[in-house]
């Protein structure tokens, strides 16, 4: 017989094993059990695997919106960068640095009527660093404008939605920042008195990060510098470089430019510990739904060794007219390879539609102070599909070698006589 023949007579065989008895052409229900199996698994992996992705994806976007691709900060504990001017110029001549501008950062407890919390005070420059912004969070202007000139003076702040909306504040309304230099001890009772700097309020922003919404104030740099008694020192500057993958070799560059009392802190560094959380929990989900394949891959073993014992005649009759042991082999493992590949494709679908549902059509909301974002956000790598399309096929090959040996090493004598 003939190679091509033979191996089409495998198949044969192997597709009849599958069906029903009686001539049906319908899968029997163990195989359909075994198909269901890797179909589960599959579409499962898929579907975490795209909201893994789409959740550090939009963090790291939301997270990008009012944080640089490289920040300067002095070495040490030291809480200022001190001659921060030539550094500047000398950050901005280092290749791959697009933009850069000094900023500073502190703590401070807003008010405004009888409503108070805290917030990080930020002093951004009123100038764009050779016409590019350093980050997008100027373009976040929902209400008023992202300026800090109020009738002539900077004295503006811009605040984040939350935040104004916790405040009842809206643009032209005043409000109240309270920090360490804001108090002052009367020298003839020792009470305190509170100094509290005033601003008004000049745009709204929404990044949609409850983060920056809901506790972040944009100030203009020398007020900035004022209300953290920094003097003409800045907390560090900022870095917009060519890509963000680009950042942190551009970091180290700008940190060697800039002299051992400075570091360069890329985005990743600034974010570390959330994006080693979930890569850790991206892995972690991948390894439990991997043991789902596994389970499905060991339902496909016990499948194929119910088949070996119910066909034993069958395979017996086969040896005994000339079939030879490495067919019978393959006839099983073409089975494996059905099964696979039909809930393969079936879950990788299944999967694929549920990922669009979730992602165009209906989604899971969040509780942003929880969670950083307001819904559930999904991004399907096709590569990562096709990887696991692969790797489900291959464990089902891989779930046929034992029961495929039993069916080979029958001996034809033995299997005709078997009840």
């Amino acid at each position: 017989m003939h190679a091509p023949s033979l191996r089409g007579l495998e198949f044969s065989i192997a597709w009849r094993y599958l069906r029903s008895r009686r001539g049906s052409r319908l899968l029997s229900l163990i195989s359909v059990i075994a198909i269901g199996g890797v179909l589960v698994g599959v579409a499962a992996l898929v579907v975490i695997m795209g909201v893994m992705n789409g959740l550090q994806n939009d963090l790291r976007e939301k997270i990008l919106i009012g944080s640089p691709d490289v920040r300067v900060l002095p070495l040490g504990e030291e809480l200022r960068l001190m001659d921060w001017q030539p550094r500047l110029a000398q950050a901005r001549e280092v290749p791959g640095v697009v933009a850069a501008a000094p900023f500073s950062q502190s703590q401070a407890l807003v008010t405004r009527g009888t409503y108070q919390t805290g917030a990080q005070v930020v002093g951004l420059d009123e100038r764009a660093s050779n016409g590019v912004d350093v980050t997008s969070i100027r373009d976040r202007a929902i209400l008023g404008q992202f300026t800090f000139q109020h009738a002539g003076r900077a004295n503006g702040a811009v605040l984040g939605r939350t935040l104004a909306a916790n405040l009842n504040a809206f643009v032209e309304d005043t409000v109240y920042l309270l920090g360490f230099n804001s108090v002052e001890l009367n020298a003839a009772t020792g009470m305190p008195i509170f100094r509290p700097d005033t601003f008004v309020v000049t745009g709204i922003f929404e990044t949609g990060m409850y983060e920056y919404d809901n506790a972040y104030i944009y100030i203009s740099l020398e007020a900035g510098q004022r209300f953290a008694n920094l003097g003409n020192d800045v907390t560090g500057l900022e870095l917009r470089t060519t890509g963000r993958e680009a950042a942190p070799e551009i970091g180290r560059a700008v940190a060697n430019a800039l002299g051992a009392d400075v570091r360069a802190v890329d985005w990743q560094q600034q974010n570390t510990a959330l994006f080693q959380a979930l890569k850790l929990e991206k892995l972690g989900m991948a390894v439990i739904l991997g043991l789902i394949i596994m389970i499905a891959a060991f339902n496909i073993v016990s499948t194929l060794t119910m088949v070996v014992s119910d066909k034993t005649r069958e395979i017996g009759i086969l040896r005994a007219m000339g079939l030879p042991a490495s067919s019978i082999r393959r006839i099983f493992l073409w089975q494996g390879v059905v099964i696979g590949a039909v809930g393969t494709v079936a879950g990788a679908a299944l999967g694929l539609a549920v990922s669009f549902v979730l992602q165009d059509v209906y989604q899971i909301p969040l509780d942003p102070s929880v969670y950083f974002i307001d819904h559930l956000p999904l991004d399907t790598d096709l590569v990562e599909v096709a990887l696991v399309m692969i790797a489900s096929v291959v464990v089902a090959a891989l779930a046929t070698i034992y029961p495929a040996g039993q069916a080979a090493r029958l001996y034809p004598v033995e299997a005709i006589r078997h009840d």
